[in-house]
């Protein structure tokens, strides 16, 4: 069962969290295919369009979620999907996909993009403004979970739609912003693909 978590502010040692200042995709308009290389805080201090991805890994029918590590910059110990993350400048969502899958987690599994999604939330003093590109992928059960990165990842845990739906509802201050958003919002498109 998933705990509360404390919800302090991030350590002052988040400043040291992977890829704080790395380039990743702004969006200057989305429907031209016009984008630029932005800082990754600065996009998310600024309120800026960005590009990201989620991974939704399954087995089993359970959901892989994951406590965000708490050193990260924004929503530190918090739980969310199996991975979620930003293509640096110049990487394609695919490769981005499976590089944050294996640096946080540790294995890969092949992945399909299944859909995106758009959504705007504030996480503390910070902002999220993203268009995401979902993928999903099945376990392998060779894989171990619990082998997963600490700097990146607090603890991994398997439930099923429902579970989680009964967890949000009873403490969504455990929960990422985007990712009540995705359960609130986009769990038909989840659900399709969950095998």
């Amino acid at each position: 069962m998933i705990t509360q978590s404390n919800k302090s502010a991030a350590p002052q040692s988040a400043l040291q969290d992977i890829g704080l200042h790395e380039q990743i995709t702004a969006i200057e308009n989305l429907s031209a295919n016009r984008f630029y290389a932005i800082d990754k805080l600065e996009a998310h201090v600024s309120n800026i369009p960005h590009v990201a991805i989620s991974i939704f890994v399954f087995h089993h029918g359970k959901l892989l979620l994951q406590q965000r590590a708490k050193t990260k910059y924004h929503s530190a110990g918090l739980w969310a999907n199996t991975v979620c993350s930003h293509p640096r400048w110049n990487e394609t969502v695919v490769d981005c996909a499976q590089r944050r899958l294996d640096e946080e987690l540790g294995w890969q599994v092949p992945l399909n993009l299944f859909g995106s999604i758009d959504y705007a939330a504030q996480v503390g003093e910070l902002f999220e403004n993203e268009h995401v590109h979902c993928f999903h992928g099945k376990h392998n059960e060779s894989h171990n979970v619990e082998l997963f990165n600490p700097v990146e990842v607090g603890a991994v845990e398997w439930l099923t739609i429902p579970e989680i739906m009964q967890q949000i509802e009873h403490r969504p201050n455990t929960f990422t912003e985007w990712f009540k958003i995705y359960m609130k919002d986009h769990r038909q498109m989840i659900n399709a693909v969950l095998g």
